[in-house]
């Protein structure tokens, strides 16, 4: 398997831009993954609900569901809503939707296929990235993102869902929203 990179902050913006052009379900999915670190198939598998768009913080929780499995304990978690995701959060809200999917049409079979999402999605991007970019890599940017705003180190864990090292890092609740906010609004 080639190891995917990181995408540049320039690919990142010009993807987010496209999206709004666009202004569909996919390019929701990509903006929404673009500004938030999840992983696609958590993104996948939300809810309606799961994207609370209303209040101080909007905010996506991310939490296991009976037809999308998180990938570590630490995979739930919320995420603030900033920039383009917000912007795709508020869209897939408003659209006319029936049902509880935020992308009904990568869960019609009782489980999540985010393998179908990755591949219409790789395909899309593939003119638009570097060579050896995916929809992961915005995974991979997101913590280069954080980074650049000297983000610490356990906060960038947490709104990625990473697991951290050591026995303490598993004591407590971990950082407030407003915390995880003040970073995440730097990105946007």
């Amino acid at each position: 398997m080639q190891e995917r990179e990181p995408l540049p902050s320039e690919a990142v913006l010009a993807v987010q831009a496209e999206c709004q052009r666009l202004d569909d379900e996919l390019r929701w999915l990509v903006a929404l993954v673009s500004d938030t670190g999840m992983r696609l198939a958590e993104a996948a598998g939300l809810m309606l609900d799961d994207l609370v768009i209303d209040g101080t913080y909007p905010r996506v929780l991310i939490q296991e569901h009976p037809w999308r499995r998180l990938k570590t304990s630490c995979s739930a978690r919320e995420v603030p809503l900033v920039g383009r995701a917000l912007w795709a959060a508020r869209r897939i809200r408003s659209a006319e939707s029936e049902g509880v999917y935020a992308f009904p049409r990568f869960n019609r079979t009782g489980q999540t296929n985010a393998n179908s999402a990755s591949a219409a999605l790789n395909k899309w991007l593939r003119p638009m990235v570097p060579e050896r970019c995916t929809m992961h890599s915005f995974r991979h940017s997101m913590r280069d993102r954080l980074r650049a705003v000297e983000c610490p180190a356990d906060i960038v864990d947490q709104i990625g869902g990473w697991q951290t090292e050591g026995v303490g890092q598993g004591y407590g609740r971990g950082y407030p929203l407003d915390v995880l906010a003040k970073w995440m609004e730097m990105l946007a």
